[in-house]
């Protein structure tokens, strides 16, 4: 590929993900100022990729599998909160690509909706987007892995299964 080619694709790929990210503010209205929201939608896309990230860090148990996955997802709205506010928007477009039934398709190869997508489809999109030519892709993937990871171990009661001790005691003077 040359390099002329590589950057139309690279803005191509960037505008598409503006424009999915416009159009989804566009059918939901503005977020409250100043707020990043986490919508139902953005909830039912991480209910699908948070799994296909953490694997088996996630226990395999129905109930205790529910709830760790709430609180990951929780964990990842927190963790989205503490962005700075360009960042935030930044990840409400992302969210917002993914909700967008023609976008979810075209980006992310997920034909039905996040409720219904298979873990192995998922985990094939998760693949292709850390593997893609576009930059713009590679950071969303990035962007995800980096936000539900984060917030999966900023919780000290997964620190043990990954041998962290948790922080050393301060030393008194």
């Amino acid at each position: 590929m040359q390099r002329r080619s590589f950057l139309k694709l690279g803005v191509l790929g960037a505008c598409a993900l503006a424009a999915g990210g416009a159009a989804y503010r566009l059918v939901r209205g503005p977020a409250p100022p100043g707020r990043f929201v986490l919508d139902g939608a953005a909830r039912a896309a991480l209910a699908a990729i948070v799994p296909a990230m953490l694997g088996s860090a996630l226990p395999r148990e129905t109930p205790a599998r529910a709830a760790a996955l709430d609180g990951a997802i929780a964990g990842v709205d927190t963790a989205i909160r503490g962005l700075p506010l360009a960042a935030q928007q930044e990840v409400q477009d992302l969210f917002g690509l993914l909700a967008l039934a023609p976008a979810r398709r075209f980006v992310a190869g997920v034909k039905d909706g996040w409720r219904e997508a298979d873990p192995a489809q998922v985990a094939a999109f998760l693949q292709s987007w850390r593997t893609h030519r576009l930059a713009t892709l590679q950071t969303a993937y990035l962007a995800l892995h980096d936000l539900i990871l984060g917030a999966w171990y900023a919780d000290a009661a997964h620190w043990a299964a990954i041998g962290y001790p948790g922080p050393l005691p301060e030393l008194s003077a």
